[in-house]
């Protein structure tokens, strides 16, 4: 499923127009972004947690020469779905 066919999903399920469906995504996906990236979790009960992982410095290889680069420390976005999506899943 992509976007659009959520939003087609949605829009019908809530018995709202398509435009307004995407602006309620668009701005659910913005507030859950605009957290995570503050260092914030954002906890769904039942559906799951986004929030931010910290990776440390290591060092790499280019595939291509095998010449060996530093990659620096950063942090990225991580979800870590719950207990009942994942027996939904699992079903």
């Amino acid at each position: 499923m992509n976007k659009a066919q959520l939003i087609e999903r949605l829009s019908r399920q809530v018995r709202l127009s398509k435009s307004k469906s995407e602006k309620i995504l668009n701005v659910t996906l913005e507030i859950i972004q605009n957290s995570v990236s503050n260092g914030e979790d954002v906890k769904l009960v039942g559906f799951g947690t986004f929030d931010r992982s910290f990776r440390k410095p290591r060092k790499g290889r280019n595939p291509k020469t095998g010449i060996e680069v530093p990659i620096p420390a950063t942090s990225v976005p991580r979800f870590r779905p719950g207990k009942e999506f994942k027996d939904l899943v699992a079903e």
